[in-house]
């Protein structure tokens, strides 16, 4: 591999994906998948230390999930190129992703040849998104019902996110680095935002919204409660 070569840190929870795109990637002249991490904070630690040139990033990890991973990076370099690469196929997911600071978004759905030319994309300074998000992006607006995407700063998001995928205030605290009483502020914050006043009302509107996936039958009560 010679010296000009791109490196790229991928991160993703499953090690058989991560084996699957390095392998992509590597076949690829000029790029160079130098460094791996299962989860957010582990990202965040190997970026500060190998400062890749391209970061690919899925969003649903345990621990600090994607979005918060893609604000930290930033933060600590404003220059930082990431990608991210997941499963999740909603536009609100794609638009937090960017407000956060990804420079594309791609879904695994997508043909291999998506990732790569979304990789050159965002190598050449352009927003890179795979067809069936640029095609969710466009029909995205709900009428008459108050947006997640539109309304919602990233960090709101990926608590809305975190207590949606079950996670406790107490848990989501801790893996943000902030006290319970946050957690809690900011959760009743996303219910005034988005207008409504339950716990219920705020798992409907995830669903109609593609934030959640329909319930079992019999299941009730809202993610994240005892």
């Amino acid at each position: 591999m010679t010296t000009s070569a791109k490196k790229i840190m991928l991160v993703d929870d499953h090690a058989i994906v991560r084996e699957g795109y390095r392998s992509l990637l590597g076949k690829q002249p000029g790029l160079q998948v130098a460094a791996e991490a299962g989860d957010g904070a582990e990202a965040y630690r190997l970026y500060k230390q190998l400062m890749p040139d391209l970061v690919i990033m899925d969003l649903t990890m345990p621990g600090l999930g994607g979005i918060e991973a893609i604000k930290r990076i930033k933060q600590w370099d404003p220059k930082a190129r990431i990608l991210v690469f997941t499963m999740h196929q909603n536009a609100a997911y794609a638009v937090q992703a960017i407000k956060a600071g990804a420079k594309g978004f791609v879904t695994k759905s997508s043909p291999p040849e998506a990732l790569i030319a979304a990789v050159f994309d965002v190598f050449k300074g352009r927003i890179a998104l795979s067809a069936d998000i640029d095609r969710e992006l466009a029909q995205s607006h709900v009428a008459g019902q108050p947006s997640a995407v539109d309304i919602l700063t990233p960090r709101e998001f990926e608590i809305l996110r975190m207590l949606l995928a079950e996670r406790s205030a107490g848990e989501i605290a801790a893996t943000l680095n902030v006290s319970p009483k946050t957690v809690a502020n900011t959760r009743y914050l996303v219910k005034s935002k988005l207008g409504v006043a339950t716990d219920i009302e705020l798992v409907r509107l995830a669903l109609r919204q593609g934030l959640l996936a329909a319930p079992e039958a019999g299941t009730t009560d809202f993610p994240g409660e005892p």
